[in-house]
């Protein structure tokens, strides 16, 4: 497990944005695990999350132009994430969208940089692919490439058929998808906890049900 992974799962249980006990998830599925992104809702929970995006996208390799932020938690994502990027001194635009067109002043949809050449979409999980979608649908019909989508955390468990939410936004677009940390890192990580230990069991149980292989 790379450390910075790992430091982010510490960092998201530090937080309570990881939380292990008894959860449904929007499946239906009693989950021993659950994360919210939106509760990285201060500055310095915000820095920090934004560095852990910077740094997994630069480790990914995924060439890319400017940042894409779906609303609503995409927006501060990939604001975040561009200004976590320029401290390492790559400086690169980005662009959000609204859930309603606007009207006036600069009117239509689209907030922010031109949305030009390869462009990388930051959400903060993947579960049905929805705004990955519209994303890409924005994203093509302004002219631009999709490049990827860059997530805080992948589940690795199966949507609708044999493949993970992940593995089917891959497969239906095209697009390499980079997670700051997996569930194969999250049981590394309790593997490794003896504070923790006693969910480990759990954890593994959901993978086995529910999981994908890679």
């Amino acid at each position: 497990m790379s450390d910075f992974r790992q430091d982010f799962i510490r960092f998201a249980l530090d937080k309570q944005v990881l939380k292990f006990g008894e959860f449904i998830t929007k499946a239906g599925r009693k989950s021993p695990y659950f994360f919210n992104a939106g509760l990285f809702n201060d500055g310095a929970s915000t820095l920090s999350l934004s560095r852990f995006y910077a740094r997994s996208i630069v480790e990914s390799g995924i060439a890319f132009d400017m940042l894409f932020g779906p609303a609503y938690k995409g927006i501060i994502l990939a604001a975040a994430a561009g200004m976590a990027l320029a401290e390492q001194g790559r400086n690169v635009p980005f662009a959000y969208n609204r859930k309603e067109a606007k009207d006036h002043g600069e009117g239509g949809t689209l907030v922010g940089a031109p949305l030009q050449g390869k462009v990388l979409i930051i959400d903060d999980v993947i579960s049905a692919g929805t705004s990955v979608r519209e994303s890409v649908e924005l994203i093509r019909a302004a002219g631009a490439e999709p490049a990827g989508v860059a997530i805080a955390l992948d589940r690795m468990e199966r949507g609708q058929g044999e493949l993970s939410a992940v593995q089917e936004v891959a497969q239906q677009h095209g697009l390499p998808v980079v997670a700051i940390a997996t569930l194969k890192d999250l049981l590394g990580f309790l593997e490794h906890s003896t504070e923790l230990a006693a969910h480990l069991d759990a954890v593994r149980a959901y993978r086995a049900q529910y999981g994908v292989n890679n």
